[in-house]
């Protein structure tokens, strides 16, 4: 069966919370679309083990749910502290120590994972810690130390996070254990890889290259993340399937306040580059402890959705949060509220484009169509998906079916905005029959009843990737009403 008619996506990360198959069919049943493996946590037999029992769950619910496997990044921490956690009062000198024990940490200094980060800071540098909690001045660099006087102080504990504000790190943004995670992605066959901290347009081409050679066929989705990446944010956009406003690391970058206007920037232009948006990091946050959410997280979740994002994203809501399926439904229900706005289902997206392709075409055709003749829903009969991705960046009430053979098309475009997979398993030569067969399907389904009309866009040579050059107006129960 068709979940229920929400457009915008959610994306939810495992963790102990959702670790038992009671837990993970509970939020199936809420409404999640993907499901997001920490790579930063677990083992590649663990991820193994998540990715078939998502499969085998989401199979007995109906559901064609994608696998995002997000790698770690170069995470620049701090080591650990011998005695526990210590606290920082404002303007004491704390060192920063690339060569200091690993758990020799105390009041006075700590180690840092990245040992060239003294090469890259200079006196006057603020330094950002524990998501910025704690904020550090440089005061000087002495080889391996960087000298910092404490501007906010608190409790600092073991494996910080370190961030400089404006950015300007050096860390490589794939690691070797990223490179290793790439290779258990392609095993696992995960619908998108997602890059941390990519800086510019090659480090994501690296990433595909090296989920192609291990065998994947995976999205590859750019986590904006470093304020460097502000800066080459077309490039990343236009070499990546979809981008995510990682809003906890680039918040820290480049300062909470800049954080709303850049999020409407990156929504916006990764729209008009025909690329997939998710909007994420503590959209939902108090649902780790409450089971309601705040008013703020509500608003929070609705402008995304009104911005446009295709997908919405929940980490420790329901990785370790005590109420994970609740938090879903009532990101779902913030989601579906939002929607019911007419400027969430209007767009003049790409009115004036002259198109180089006839599928994309198509679909625009499709989508103006759609929109201007009370149209029921939509049928793209597709092998890759394509046609509905593009049908998915006009802003529309009116349901995207991609109806595909291949499980692996089905289960990536459960991340577009307002498209819903249905499998198609047959590729006919007979036109006629191949629509018959597609609105049976969808009537099955309860997508459409007799006297609805229905947009169909498929290609003379059914099978044939990038081969979309026909629409179809077609009324349910009277098929041969329409001959367009």
């Amino acid at each position: 069966m068709i979940a229920a008619m929400r457009r915008t996506k959610i994306v939810a990360t495992l963790g102990p919370a959702t670790e038992s198959d009671a837990a993970l069919d509970s939020i199936i049943k809420a409404g999640v679309d993907v499901l997001r493996l920490n790579f930063s946590h677990g083992s590649p037999q663990e991820h193994k083990i998540r990715a078939e029992r998502v499969r085998a769950i989401g199979k007995k619910n109906h559901r064609h749910l994608a696998i995002l496997a997000d790698l770690q990044g170069p995470k620049i921490r701090t080591e650990r502290f011998r005695d526990g956690a210590i606290n920082l009062t404002n303007g004491a000198d704390f060192c920063l120590n690339a060569d200091c024990g690993v758990n020799d940490g105390d009041v006075s200094q700590v180690g840092i994972t990245y040992e060239k980060l003294p090469d890259d800071v200079k006196a006057k540098d603020v330094l950002v810690l524990d998501d910025g909690r704690i904020v550090l001045q440089v005061k000087s660099v002495d080889g391996p130390k960087i000298n910092c006087s404490v501007l906010v102080g608190g409790e600092l504990s073991d494996n910080k996070g370190i961030n400089l504000k404006g950015g300007g790190l050096t860390a490589e943004a794939l690691t070797e254990k990223d490179k290793a995670d790439i290779v258990t992605a392609a095993d696992i066959e995960a619908d998108f890889v997602a890059v941390s901290f990519p800086r510019n347009a090659d480090d994501i081409n690296l990433a595909r290259q090296l989920l192609r050679d291990a065998g994947g066929e995976g999205g590859i989705i750019a986590k904006i993340e470093r304020a460097e990446a502000l800066e080459n944010l077309e490039a990343i956009i236009k070499a990546s399937d979809a981008v995510m406003v990682a809003r906890g690391d680039l918040g820290v970058e480049i300062g909470d306040a800049n954080l709303p206007a850049v999020q409407k920037k990156i929504i916006n232009l990764a729209r008009s580059l025909n690329c997939v948006i998710i909007t994420a990091t503590q959209m939902m946050e108090s649902m780790r402890d409450n089971p309601i959410p705040t008013r703020a997280e509500v608003f929070d979740v609705a402008n995304a959705v009104l911005d446009g994002t295709d997908a919405v994203m929940l980490s420790a809501e329901t990785a370790t949060g005590k109420y994970p399926s609740e938090t879903i439904r009532s990101m779902s229900d913030i989601c579906i509220n939002a929607e019911k706005e007419s400027r969430a289902s209007r767009s003049s997206h790409r009115l004036n484009t002259i198109f180089n392709r006839v599928d994309e075409a198509i679909a625009m055709a499709s989508m103006y169509t759609a929109n201007h003749l009370g149209v029921r829903a939509i049928a793209s009969l597709t092998e890759t998906g394509s046609t509905a991705l593009w049908m998915s960046r006009i802003s529309s009430g009116i349901p995207i079916y991609a109806l595909s053979r291949h499980e692996s098309t089905n289960r990536k475009v459960n991340l577009y905005r307002g498209v819903f997979p249905i499998y198609f398993p047959t590729i006919h030569t007979n036109h006629a029959e191949a629509n018959q067969e597609a609105i049976e399907l969808m009537k099955k389904q309860k997508a459409v009843e007799d006297g609805d009309l229905v947009i169909i866009t498929k290609g003379d040579l059914m099978g044939t990737d990038g081969g979309t050059n026909a629409m179809k107006i077609v009324e349910v129960g009277n098929m041969a009403k329409f001959v367009g």
